[in-house]
């Protein structure tokens, strides 16, 4: 169709995806949806989950999750996260449903546009509030271990505020300024209040069965329309029962 176009004409183009992520194998099950609309798509992922398949991993992770929920609909589907998360790190993922969202939400997480709260569990008593400012690289001889590494590592800043003091455990805010591997769990270590639950960075701790940290909050702009979006999702209960106060 040739059609003129005038001034103050209003144009509705709907994006779809026309093949689907043939790496991926589409698995039906469970996923906690906090928001979807045409463009993006927020989930809750829960702990043990990665968010892409490995060697290891290769049928129970987010994508599957994702990309079974489209197959389930018939909908084509190529999976493309914004935000990553550990394996047994929990709480909101954004997600883009086609390749627009996806370009516009990952130069604003580059621009720093898209701001990330966390909640962390983290053993002793924290300063009321502070900055890490201090560099991160990898653990000669490991492809997992992170460290700081005031020679050869990448610039990483995170900020904490303590929302509460129990029982010798801290319940911490923490907003990201860059997002480095395990950023969190090394700044912790650093200052001697590693997570609680932290199999690699805290291994003598039984208290919960993983890292006690929660992707809390999501604030950024709608890829498409601009509007300001402000996400977030509850606390899991391994987390809540050791702090029943927070909400």
């Amino acid at each position: 169709m040739r059609t003129k176009l005038s001034a103050g004409d209003e144009l509705f183009i709907r994006l779809e995806e026309s093949t689907s992520s043939a790496h991926i194998l589409p698995v039906s099950m469970p996923l906690s949806i906090c928001y979807e609309d045409e463009d993006i798509l927020a989930v809750n992922k829960p702990a043990q989950m990665p968010v892409h398949p490995s060697l290891n991993h290769y049928d129970h992770t987010l994508a599957n999750a994702v990309c079974g929920y489209y197959n389930d609909q018939e909908i084509p589907y190529t999976f493309r996260c914004v935000n990553r998360l550990d394996r047994d790190t929990t709480g909101l993922t954004l997600i883009a449903k086609h390749m627009l969202s996806s370009a516009i939400l990952s130069t604003a997480a580059a621009r720093r546009e898209i701001s990330r709260e966390y909640i962390a569990i983290a053993s002793g008593k924290t300063p009321e509030s502070g900055t890490i400012d201090a560099p991160i690289g990898r653990v000669a001889g490991s492809t997992i271990e992170r460290q700081i590494d005031f020679e050869n590592g990448e610039r990483a800043i995170t900020h904490y505020r303590r929302l509460a003091y129990h029982d010798g455990l801290s319940l911490l805010s923490l907003h990201l300024e860059t997002g480095r591997t395990h950023q969190i769990r090394v700044h912790l270590k650093s200052i001697g209040h590693p997570l609680i639950g932290d199999f690699l960075y805290n291994p003598t701790d039984t208290t919960i069965k993983r890292q006690a940290l929660h992707s809390y909050r999501l604030t950024f702009s709608h890829p498409i329309t601009g509007e300001s979006f402000v996400l977030t999702a509850p606390l899991p209960d391994d987390m809540h029962c050791l702090f029943p106060d927070f909400s």
